[in-house]
């Protein structure tokens, strides 16, 4: 029954959202605004959330504003899990126009899409840099049984690619910078399950911030001085949690037995943390997801989108 238990959490953690993670290029969007927000409503709030829905059939990616609901694509294929680079210019995602999964970016606007990786491995989960230069992901390599995966990171101007943190023995997945530090936290496999780890790329060291197996998406604060995460300690079903940069203070943010909560990404002061939340599943490609909003403070939880898709994987950039 506990190695049951233990293949089940791997299950979950390595499917594409529901824990660790988870084309020919798209044509420039022209981007369709909805007054209002419907039904749904949304929290009253400044800056831009970028996220990821299904509202149109397929997975797509819109920017929510106190003003309104904005698509920025428009495609048959996937784009997923789309990130504010550290100036707002700009948007990575990853896109499957191709069968697999590569990494794009574009204008704020939706203009101007680029492909950045092009192979027949699945390329996702990116994150920029703190100077916006560079552009790290996860890549996912297919094994007999299994995937296995490593970090990458990829020059801007230079294309140069080079590997993240290789001193990792064994998989590691979505990586997230310290905006003050040279540090990378990433969700990596040491044990029958995941953990969250920090890797100090001036030392070229890394260690374990959590163990037991249950813990993932990393995301440091605006300050760097706190990472939230996804623990699934309290409830095996998962809630957001917080601790210091070096793991110490560990807390538990959202106490919601009956849900999901996962996909944290801060607010611009770092005041609240929105995350996602489902009562049906712990997978993003299953059920209804909306978005909701914790203050850290308080620990007090509002409904912050509940649109007509499943909106998954928001980043909040002012």
């Amino acid at each position: 029954m506990a190695r049951a238990r233990i293949l089940f959490f791997i299950a979950v953690v390595l499917a594409a959202g529901g824990g660790c993670g988870r084309g020919r290029e798209a044509s420039a969007a022209s981007s369709d605004s909805t007054a209002g927000l419907g039904a749904g409503g949304a929290a009253d709030f400044s800056g831009r959330v970028v996220f990821q829905s299904d509202a149109d059939g397929n997975n797509e990616i819109y920017v929510l504003t106190a003003q309104g609901l904005t698509q920025l694509t428009h495609n048959t294929w996937s784009d997923e899990y789309p990130l504010w680079s550290p100036d707002g210019r700009w948007i990575a995602f990853s896109a499957n126009p191709d069968g697999n999964y590569d990494i794009f970016v574009m204008a704020a606007d939706g203009s101007g899409i680029r492909r950045l990786t092009s192979s027949p491995r699945d390329e996702v989960e990116q994150a920029w840099t703190p100077d916006g230069k560079k552009l790290a992901y996860t890549e996912e390599v297919k094994r007999p049984f299994g995937k296995r995966y490593s970090l990458w990171i990829k020059d801007l101007a230079t294309d140069a690619v080079e590997r993240l943190a290789p001193e990792f023995p064994d998989s590691a997945a979505l990586p997230n910078f310290s905006p003050v530090a040279p540090l990378l936290a990433f969700t990596g496999k040491k044990t029958p399950g995941w953990d969250v780890f920090v890797y100090d790329r001036a030392a070229r060291t890394y260690q374990a911030l959590t163990e037991g197996g249950h813990a993932c998406r990393p995301h440091f604060s605006p300050d760097g001085r706190t990472i939230a995460y996804v623990s699934h300690e309290a409830d095996r079903r998962g809630d957001i949690w917080l601790m210091a940069a070096d793991g110490g203070g560990k807390r538990r943010l959202t106490v919601r037995d009956e849900t999901s909560d996962y996909f944290p990404t801060w607010s611009p002061d770092g005041r609240a943390v929105v995350f996602c939340s489902s009562a049906e599943t712990m997978y993003a490609h299953e059920g209804r997801w909306g978005m909701y909003l914790v203050d850290v403070a308080t620990g007090r939880v509002s409904l912050f989108y509940d649109g007509p898709g499943r909106d998954v994987f928001p980043d909040w950039h002012k």
